[in-house]
């Protein structure tokens, strides 16, 4: 059967359901899991163990956001990989120019997320996410799988960047200046964005920011998107603000959900601050806005 082209960015578990199996279509989990600040070892873990052992949605390839979809060698976690090394990542697992991507994770939604904003901003567009993720999907008791899925075989993938989707710590500064039209939107949770907590040396937000915390994007219950009114009064703060809106987290992750929102509200002008605040709070002369601190 042959593979539909998703016509938002989000699609349904219903919708998935009815398309397993389908020609050209790929099913991504891109799930990392967060740890406590406080907990020794790593500040994030794959994960590829739980995808193996606890199962994953049938037909799904997991998709590595440490080494694969990020560049290792970037200066933070997670950071945005070149053309050149996503190509090679989606050769990895079998995506091509020709291929349906639908990507989830078993958190709220940000690791899937951040794996659409790549695509969209290497110029792919036949990519969603799916609404609610591993958690919808198993309490709707569809079918589970367990252990690796070897990629189909794919073509050549051609990247075409849309540089518009990124900005620099430069153009950060310019807004903080009023020198930019644009705002800065912050997807970090609200205490982070008081200064209350976070892990960070330097706590706080960008100054000026508009607080749009990604976990509040979701049904706590079903781990599903916002939508309809209850989605536009999340969305209301940064909606009235105009020109270019740029999200922002610690490193670019819960970015990605917000700027999903956003665009799911049909905001045409988003982009992802990708350094965050990994960058912005290394740099002691950048300012940071800690009222609750």
């Amino acid at each position: 059967m042959s593979s539909p082209v998703p016509s938002s960015p989000v699609v349904s578990t219903q919708w998935l359901a009815d398309h397993l199996g389908s020609d050209n279509l790929v099913i991504l989990d891109a799930t990392v899991f967060a740890r406590a600040p406080s907990d020794d070892g790593p500040r994030y873990l794959s994960g590829k163990e739980d995808y193996l052992t606890t199962g994953h949605i049938p037909g799904a390839v997991f998709a590595d956001l440490f080494d694969v979809f990020s560049d290792p060698t970037g200066a933070f976690d997670f950071s945005r990989p070149s053309a050149e090394q996503f190509e090679v990542a989606t050769a990895s697992v079998g995506i091509d120019n020709d291929t349906t991507v639908v990507v989830y994770d078993a958190v709220v939604g940000q690791w899937a997320a951040r794996i659409w904003w790549l695509f969209r901003a290497f110029g792919y567009d036949d990519v969603a996410v799916l609404d609610g993720g591993l958690t919808k999907w198993h309490a709707e008791k569809r079918p589970f799988a367990t252990g690796e899925v070897r990629p189909r075989v794919a073509g050549a993938f051609t990247a075409t960047p849309r540089p518009e989707l990124w900005v620099e710590k430069s153009f950060v500064e310019s807004i903080v200046a009023g020198e930019a039209d644009a705002a800065l939107v912050c997807a970090l949770p609200p205490a982070e964005f008081a200064g209350t907590a976070g892990s960070r040396p330097r706590a706080g937000h960008i100054p000026g920011s508009i607080s749009l915390p990604a976990g509040q994007l979701v049904d706590p219950a079903t781990n599903a998107f916002l939508r309809g009114d209850r989605l536009d009064k999340a969305l209301a703060p940064a909606a009235a603000a105009s020109g270019h809106l740029v999200t922002y987290c610690g490193g670019g992750i819960a970015a990605a959900a917000s700027a999903l929102a956003l665009t799911r509200a049909g905001n045409d002008h988003v982009s992802i601050y990708d350094g965050s605040l990994n960058e912005w709070a290394a740099d002691a002369t950048a300012p940071l806005s800690a009222p609750g601190a």
